[in-house]
């Protein structure tokens, strides 16, 4: 199966500091797969190369196979891939579908939002993907609380994405009632046939969500599993440099 996007012998330095060192990355329709590691494996540098916020010095970003070159998020979204950042960047003022729509409006007469309509269109993807609000949805999201932000925020980019989803730390501020629910939205996401890139620390959720698994260390994929193949123990050996794998891709 081809990947729906990779990412080849990517090479991204800031000064002196090289970020990523030849890493590699493939994500495929209709699955998770986990980006893992510590602190400065180069997790953020990937994935924001991956969504058109960096372009690499070297190496390159291929979509269904073929190499391109993403000028900037936009360009990234119009390629159907979409991001959930960490602080979710939504607009806490606006109420959900104005968030949902926010740069996309519906309007009336070319002019005015339609409102009606775009709430309409929400709260029909939300049911679809079993998001449920408490709230009104003309509440400003800033009601909300933090599972309900982060599910709109990710129902957001389930709209628009028709290729990947890129989820940096999804369930990293969230008790384990919201946890689960987020995760349970991960798995629909994934089972409508969009890839799903899963960044995450937390080991035993990647375990539970994830179909593929791969590491970074120090700037370069040092292993890479399928469900089952590792358990939290080889991850951390992995993460840690104490694992190499049969690909050759070891431990720097």
């Amino acid at each position: 199966m081809t990947p729906v996007m990779g990412a080849y012998g990517v090479v991204k330095t800031f000064g002196h500091v090289r970020a990523l060192r030849h890493a590699s990355f493939e994500a495929f329709p209709g699955e998770v797969t986990a980006l893992v590691g510590d602190n400065g494996a180069g997790k953020s540098t990937l994935t924001k190369i991956l969504s058109g916020v960096f372009a690499p010095d070297e190496g390159e970003v291929r979509i269904d196979g073929a190499p391109v070159r993403l000028a900037d998020p936009h360009d990234a979204k119009r390629r159907g891939i979409e991001t959930v950042y960490q602080d979710l960047a939504l607009a806490p003022d606006l109420d959900a579908a104005a968030n949902v729509f926010l740069g996309r409006e519906v309007r009336r007469f070319g002019i005015l939002h339609n409102h009606p309509e775009m709430r309409r269109r929400t709260a029909t993807a939300f049911r679809e993907l079993g998001v449920g609000l408490v709230q009104d949805m003309r509440a400003p999201v800033a009601a909300f609380s933090g599972g309900q932000k982060q599910s709109v925020a990710i129902a957001r980019a389930a709209m628009w994405a028709t290729k990947v989803i890129l989820m940096d730390e999804p369930t990293a501020a969230l008790g384990v009632i919201q946890t689960t629910k987020v995760l349970e939205l991960v798995e629909r996401i994934r089972d409508r046939g969009i890839a799903v890139v899963f960044i995450s620390h937390n080991l035993p959720q990647v375990m539970q969500v994830a179909d593929r698994i791969e590491v970074l260390r120090l700037g370069a994929r040092v292993a890479r599993f399928r469900r089952g193949e590792a358990d939290v123990e080889r991850l951390i050996a992995a993460i840690s440099g104490a694992y190499a794998n049969e690909t050759g891709e070891g431990a720097r």
